[in-house]
C-alpha cells in the first residue's frame, strides 16, 4: 500500500508543511533600494581612477601636507592661514594616524562621504516623494559631472554635502515629532557641515525658506530659527577669524560668464522640473525643499560675490541635492503618465550615461585639474642634480615640495628663510630681496618651479629679484612643462 506524501512514515499524522515566509513590507523593501543602489553607483564611481594617474593638484597638496603635522603644528597653522578648514585638517590628520595610505587615504573619506550623501539623498526622494522618485533621485545625484569631479577630492566639499543631507532628514523629522533632541541634533549637524565649510550655513537658511513656503506653522518655524541660531553662535568664531585671513580667498574674481551660466543652467532645470503637479508626501513639500536648495545658496554666494568675489561652484556643492530630488521626482511623474517601454527607458538611461562617458574619463586624468604638484615633482628630480639651488616663482608655488620632499634632496632652497611648520604658514616664510640675490649668486645651476606662460608675475620685492638675477646671470638649459607648472633648469655660462 502506497504511503500518502502527506503523512510521516510512522503514520503519526500529516506533515506540517512550511509556512511561506512572510512578504517583506513594500515600505520598507523600497526605501532599502532608495538607499543602497545609489550609495553604490556613487562607490563604484569614486573609486573608479580614485589615484588619478598619481597626480595631486595644489588644493589637496595642501591638505595632505598640512594633514601630516601634528595637532599643535595645525593650531599653529590656522591661526595664521587657512582657519575656514581646519576642522577637515583635523579630520585627516586622524585619518592619516590610523592609515597613511598616501592617494587613496587622501580621497577615500570623501568617496565614502558621497556614496553617504547619494544614499540620503535616495532616502530624502522616498521620503517625499515615493519609492521610485527617491531611486530616481539618488540614481542622478552621483551622475553630476559636479559630483563626479568632487567625490574623489582630497578636500571637504562631499563631507559637507553628507552633512547637509543628514540635516535636512533631521528637519524633517523635527516638523513631524517635535522634539527637542531632533532640533538639537538638527543644530549640531548643521553646526557641523558649517564647520567643515562655513558657506554651509547657506543651506541652513535654505532650510528656513523651505519652511516658510510650507507653511509648517510657528512652532516648528520658531523652533527652526532657535536651531539657526544656535548654528550661527558656533559659526561666529570662525567667520571673525577666517575674515582676518581673507587675503587667502583674494585669488577669487567676481562671477563671469561661465559662472553666471553655470548657475543659470542649475536654477533652470530645477525650476523646469518643479513645473507642473509634484508628489507631496512629507511635512515639507518636495517642490519647496528641493527648490530652495539648488537655488538660494548659489544665487546668495553669486550675488555677494559682486560686492567681494567670494563665488565658487564647489563651495555649494550641496546644490545638486535638491536638484537630484527635482529631477527624480520630475522621471517618476513622467513614467506614470507617459506610457514608456521599458526597453526604451532603459536605453535613454544608457544613452544618457554614454553622453557624460567622455567627461567622465577626462575627470580622471591629471589634466582635468588645474595643476599636478607630483608631477612637478618628479620633474624636478630629472632635471636636478645634487648641490643646485631651487626656486619657487612664485613662492606659493612650493607645493610640489611640501608633499614630495623626497624628490627635492639634495637640492638647496635659495630663497626661504624659515619652513613652513615652525612658521605656522602654508609655504614658509622668505628671505629679503638682497639675501635672496646673495645666495642666487653662489649657485652654478638653479632649478625653477613656475606658473605656466602667461599667468600674471607676482611684483614684490622678492619675486622680482629673482627674475632679475635669472635673466642677467643665468642661461636656460632645459624646460619640462607639467600640467599647470613649468619646471626650468638655468645655470651659469658653461654649467648646464
Amino acid at each position: 500500500m502506497s504511503i500518502s506524501p502527506a503523512l510521516d512514515t510512522a503514520g503519526a499524522g500529516p506533515r506540517a508543511r512550511p509556512a511561506p515566509p512572510a512578504p517583506r513590507p513594500a515600505g520598507r523593501t523600497g526605501r532599502a533600494a532608495a538607499g543602497l543602489a545609489p550609495a553604490g553607483v556613487a562607490l563604484a564611481l569614486g573609486l573608479w581612477g580614485i589615484r588619478r594617474e598619481n597626480s595631486m593638484w595644489r588644493d589637496e597638496s595642501t591638505t595632505y601636507q598640512v594633514a601630516h603635522r601634528s595637532v599643535g603644528e595645525i593650531g599653529h597653522l590656522l591661526g595664521n592661514a587657512d582657519v575656514a578648514h581646519g576642522l577637515y585638517y583635523l579630520l585627516m590628520h586622524a585619518v592619516f594616524a590610523l592609515w597613511d595610505g598616501g592617494l587613496l587615504a587622501l580621497r577615500l573619506p570623501s568617496v565614502l562621504a558621497m556614496a553617504a550623501t547619494a544614499a540620503g539623498v535616495g532616502l530624502l526622494g522616498h521620503r517625499l516623494a515615493g519609492p521610485r522618485a527617491g531611486l530616481a533621485a539618488g540614481l542622478v545625484f552621483p551622475l553630476f559631472p559636479a559630483v563626479q569631479r568632487y567625490a574623489p577630492e582630497g578636500r571637504s566639499y562631499a563631507l559637507v554635502c553628507a552633512a547637509v543631507v543628514v540635516a535636512t532628514h533631521l528637519l524633517l523629522s523635527a516638523v513631524v515629532r517635535p522634539r527637542k533632541r531632533t532640533w538639537a541634533g538638527y543644530a549640531a549637524v548643521a553646526s557641523l557641515a558649517c564647520l567643515l565649510h562655513e558657506f554651509a550655513i547657506l543651506a541652513v537658511a535654505a532650510h528656513g525658506v523651505a519652511l516658510y513656503r510650507a507653511r509648517v506653522g510657528a512652532r516648528p518655524g520658531w523652533a527652526w530659527a532657535q536651531a539657526a541660531s544656535v548654528v550661527a553662535v558656533v559659526l561666529a568664531p570662525l567667520v571673525i577669524v577666517s575674515q582676518q585671513q581673507a587675503a587667502l580667498v583674494g585669488w577669487i574674481a567676481a562671477p563671469g560668464p561661465p559662472e553666471l551660466l553655470g548657475f543659470g543652467a542649475l536654477a533652470l532645470t530645477g525650476l523646469v522640473c518643479a513645473r507642473g503637479p509634484l508628489p507631496a508626501r512629507g511635512p515639507v513639500p518636495l517642490r519647496d525643499l528641493a527648490l530652495a536648495l539648488p537655488i538660494l545658496p548659489p544665487a546668495a554666494l553669486m550675488a555677494v560675490s559682486y560686492l567681494h568675489p567670494l563665488y565658487v561652484d564647489r563651495y555649494v556643492l550641496y546644490a545638486y541635492v535638491g536638484l537630484a530630488l527635482l529631477i527624480g521626482a520630475r522621471l517618476d511623474a513622467l513614467s506614470r503618465t507617459v506610457a514608456v517601454p521599458r526597453a526604451l527607458a532603459g536605453g535613454l538611461a544608457v544613452a544618457a550615461v554614454a553622453a557624460l562617458l567622455p567627461y567622465s574619463l577626462q575627470l580622471r586624468t591629471p589634466q582635468s585639474r588645474l595643476d599636478d604638484t607630483l608631477a612637478a615633482a618628479r620633474a624636478v628630480r630629472e632635471l636636478g642634480r645634487p648641490g643646485d639651488g631651487v626656486l619657487f616663482l612664485p613662492a606659493r608655488r612650493r607645493e610640489p615640495i611640501m608633499s614630495s620632499p623626497e624628490d627635492f634632496r639634495g637640492l638647496r632652497e635659495l630663497a626661504l628663510a624659515r619652513h613652513a611648520i615652525p612658521s605656522g604658514t602654508l609655504h614658509g616664510i622668505e628671505l629679503p630681496a638682497p639675501r635672496i640675490r646673495a645666495r642666487m649668486l653662489t649657485a652654478g645651476r638653479i632649478v625653477t618651479v613656475n606658473d605656466p606662460p602667461g599667468q600674471p608675475l607676482d611684483d614684490t620685492p622678492q619675486e622680482r629679484v629673482k627674475r632679475e638675477v635669472l635673466a642677467e646671470h643665468f642661461h636656460r638649459c632645459a624646460v619640462r612643462d607639467v600640467t599647470g607648472m613649468r619646471i626650468v633648469l638655468y645655470g651659469r655660462a658653461g654649467r648646464c
